[in-house]
């Protein structure tokens, strides 16, 4: 039986380009460059990529990337703006969660929910926080968002998605946060690239702070930096707060 994030991106690879909260790809690598000191030759593994956005953008500006997705759809949709870019990315169909990489990469980053929070276990999440670790050098950064497990506590997370989405954007409705798991339970409409319209039972997890830095802490990173993540403009002059529906997490391995 597919999960809803497999079914959701099958056949969305130029629907999903249209979502609000895919448009802040330059700002963001401009980050993860300043971040890995604007080296040019950084080998980077994105986990989750998705169409590719953060991939082609980094490896545009000269850095080894290899992009991870589990959807063939997404996947295509990469392949086809890199080859007509005439820009080298290393896009593969691997589930993060059996990914087997060790001490292979100087940054690994994990943007917009790729991967990570999507999962239906708190055991599969961590799996793929773990994995990502192992495929880091030593010194080498971890890069990634995360919904924010503050922000519903403060506020609606029906009227966030509701202030946020656009005509022709997927809506999200029915919306109930368990405060037992930090779990958000939601009915997702949208249209496929093909026109079909579909609904889908989402289901995604929030984290806290200290569950990140826990973790973290427990794969051996020492150095381990949260901020509040504003769409196309990381900054570690953004202090995290009740107010961010993101978190962005930097970490270093020792």
């Amino acid at each position: 039986m597919k999960q809803w994030y497999e079914e959701l991106f099958e056949n969305y690879g130029e629907k999903y380009e249209n979502e609000v909260y895919t448009k802040g790809t330059i700002g963001e690598c401009d980050f993860i460059e300043q971040e890995i000191g604007n080296s040019r030759e950084k080998k980077i593994l994105d986990i989750g990529c998705g169409t590719g956005r953060h991939s082609i953008e980094l490896a545009k500006r000269g850095n080894n990337v290899t992009g991870i997705d589990l959807s063939e759809s997404m996947l295509k949709r990469a392949k086809e703006k890199a080859a007509s870019q005439n820009i080298t990315v290393n896009f593969l169909k691997l589930d993060a969660r059996n990914l087997r990489s060790k001490d292979e990469f100087d940054l690994v980053i994990m943007l917009c929910e790729g991967g990570f929070s999507l999962m239906e276990t708190d055991e599969m999440n961590f799996k793929i926080l773990e994995n990502a670790v192992n495929a880091l050098r030593p010194k080498g950064k971890l890069i990634f968002t995360t919904l924010n497990g503050l922000f519903p506590l403060f506020h609606s997370v029906k009227d966030f998605f509701d202030s946020n989405t656009k005509e022709g954007n997927s809506i999200n409705s029915e919306i109930t946060f368990d405060l037992m798991t930090f779990r958000d339970t939601s009915s997702l409409d949208f249209e496929d690239d093909s026109g079909n319209k579909k609904k889908l039972k989402c289901s995604v997890r929030y984290y806290v702070p200290s569950e990140i830095t826990w973790m973290l802490k427990s794969l051996g990173f020492k150095s381990i930096n949260i901020y509040g993540a504003k769409l196309g403009a990381f900054s570690r002059n953004d202090k995290l707060t009740t107010e961010d529906f993101e978190m962005l997490v930097v970490a270093e391995k020792d």
